[in-house]
């Protein structure tokens, strides 16, 4: 079964879902890793309350990379109020594997980049964002 998320996830860092830029974003947010080196900005166009447009761009390793497709996928076309709902926890389900207290932070920088989109839109606490390797399961 861990073959089958391994492949799911790499399948999602080689062909990344709504990857590229936005032009006309609502709001963006660049986030890092800095002991890693990985790099993820999020874009989000708002339209009457719904997330109607979602991309992402950057760089890093397979599991910040799928994280973030997933992410773009699990929120386009959603009501702004349930994407702020969706927690680090929600994250981490969709995908699928256990993460090392090590690679948490690279599975969470697109939820934490999310979360700096969605405060700077005045929609949610981006101070509350990555749960501790306790709460990850590692």
């Amino acid at each position: 079964m861990d073959d089958l998320y391994r492949d799911y996830i790499l399948e999602h860092y080689r062909r990344p879902h709504n990857f590229g830029v936005i032009e006309d974003a609502t709001s963006s947010f660049e986030g890092s890793n800095p002991l890693c080196g990985d790099r993820i900005t999020m874009m989000l166009r708002i339209n009457d309350g719904v997330v109607e447009g979602v991309g992402f761009t950057g760089r890093g390793c397979a599991i910040s990379q799928a994280s973030a497709s997933l992410l773009t996928d699990e929120i386009k076309g959603k009501p702004v109020a349930e994407v702020e709902a969706f927690r680090a926890d929600d994250l981490l389900d969709l995908l699928g594997i256990d993460i090392s207290p090590a690679r948490l932070k690279c599975a969470m920088l697109s939820h934490d980049s999310l979360q700096h989109v969605l405060g700077d839109l005045g929609a949610s606490d981006p101070t509350n964002t990555t749960p501790s390797p306790a709460e990850a399961g590692a």
